[in-house]
């Protein structure tokens, strides 16, 4: 599964990328322009994907996940703030981070044991780490698509089997 787990980040990389574009697209105020919807605005949603991501990179390098989400939640009003080019920054330097830290990991097998204050503790593949964050992003991907539809716009495809063709 190691191939596969980190050709699954690189389209998990370029599926936020094809999102944020199509944002960028957009009038600014749909970004953050709030709505009844699963979150209040894009811009959070988008935020809360990057913390997500940076309290699991944490993980990777060490930290255990109550430490990086300690660490991550103090974010949250910055990135609900910061415009949608800006995000595009953050998530490339991101990004970067991640692709540092899986060219260091010799084995995607090894396990590492993870204290999930919500779940529990559990022997948890460096593979399976990075299913889950992609797995993430793709279930908020979607609020996205559904969010901008509610309010007349149309999304965009992000698809992995349209990944294989970028």
């Amino acid at each position: 599964m190691e191939n596969t787990a980190k050709q699954m980040y690189e389209y998990h990389v370029w599926a936020n990328q094809t999102m944020i574009n199509r944002l960028k697209e957009l009038p600014d105020e749909v970004y953050t322009n709030e709505i009844q919807s699963v979150f209040p605005s894009v811009s959070k949603v988008i935020a809360h994907i990057y913390i997500v991501d940076t309290s699991w990179l944490n993980i990777l390098c060490g930290k255990s996940m109550r430490e990086a989400m300690a660490e991550a939640n103090p974010l949250k009003e910055q990135t609900e703030a910061k415009s949608v080019r800006e995000m595009e920054l953050l998530y490339a330097e991101l990004a970067e981070g991640y692709r540092t830290v899986l060219n260091t990991l010799n084995n995607m097998e090894e396990t590492i044991t993870i204290d999930n204050p919500y779940a529990g503790v559990r022997d948890t593949s460096y593979s399976e780490i990075i299913l889950q964050i992609v797995n993430h992003a793709t279930y908020h991907r979607g609020n996205i698509t559904a969010m901008l539809r509610q309010m007349g716009h149309a999304s965009v495809m992000t698809e992995y089997a349209l990944f294989w063709y970028s």
